[in-house]
């Protein structure tokens, strides 16, 4: 939407939604008016007619008992009356020649005014113009460097993503080769530990059984030498008895009697 503010003002754009876009106001310093107006008198003075005789109203005030000078600024005093009420009639009236010579300064200023807005339209749009084919070339500038500049950064991330998922992946590679030695390490300690167990197990289970057939024999070893014991014990005891016998026949013969028969 277009507007124009006065003579000389500037053209006022508007877009269709309400909003001033880029106003192009010329805002004059002073408010001016839209066109020149030249005063033009209705009727002259000179030309202006009373509506009464003046000297015939002299004489009738001499008649009734005024004098001469009295009566003339009598009259001279309705004269400006009679003038200051025409010219307060005649502002709010306009005749016909004047009608037309208003009509005619009006559609003077009507076309002054016309072709100032063409002239304004004209530079205002041409200026419009090229202000849009700058903008709009500024706007694919920025376009394109935005696509660059998007261009660029997905490129970048999608490097920076790359790098760090072979980065992870040789991580996890190293830790799960990390794992399978620790793993393997483990096993072979583990066999390691129960060949050892294994070991020290048959060690142990030998030693017992090399102290069982020791205690065995030792026990028979004792055994022998206690059955030894005995035998020479009781064999003491059959030479002290036989000893005993040969000292005394009597005894011999009693035992004999009481007991198995003995050799004296």
């Amino acid at each position: 939407m277009l507007g124009f503010r006065g003579r000389g003002a500037r053209l006022l754009v508007r877009w269709s939604n309400g909003s001033s876009a880029p106003q192009r106001d010329f805002a004059a310093t002073a408010p001016v008016k839209s066109y020149d107006m030249r005063r033009v008198e209705i009727t002259p003075l000179e030309q202006r007619k009373l509506t009464f005789d003046t000297h015939n109203l002299v004489r009738d005030l001499e008649a009734h008992g005024f004098g001469k000078e009295q009566a003339e600024t009598i009259v001279a005093a309705l004269t400006s009356l009679s003038t200051l009420s025409l010219d307060t009639v005649y502002k709010d009236m306009v005749t016909q020649a004047q009608q037309e010579i208003t009509l005619q300064q009006l559609m003077a200023h009507l076309d002054s005014i016309r072709k100032d807005m063409v002239i304004l339209e004209k530079s205002e749009f041409a200026n419009l113009r090229a202000e849009n084919e700058k903008m709009k070339i500024e706007l694919d500038q920025v376009k394109q460097q935005l696509m660059n500049e998007t261009s660029h950064i997905r490129a970048e991330n999608k490097l920076d993503i790359n790098l760090e998922r072979s980065r992870v992946t040789d991580m996890f590679t190293d830790q799960e080769k990390k794992l399978m030695e620790a793993t393997t390490e483990f096993h072979k300690k583990d066999s390691s530990t129960n060949s050892s167990v294994t070991e020290v197990s048959n060690k142990i289970d030998a030693e017992i059984a090399a102290l069982k057939t020791l205690m065995e024999s030792n026990k028979l070893e004792t055994i022998r030498y206690l059955a030894g014991a005995a035998l020479l014990v009781s064999e003491a005891a059959l030479s002290q008895s036989e000893g005993a016998l040969l000292r005394s026949p009597s005894s011999c013969r009693s035992n004999v009697e009481s007991v198995n028969p003995l050799p004296c």
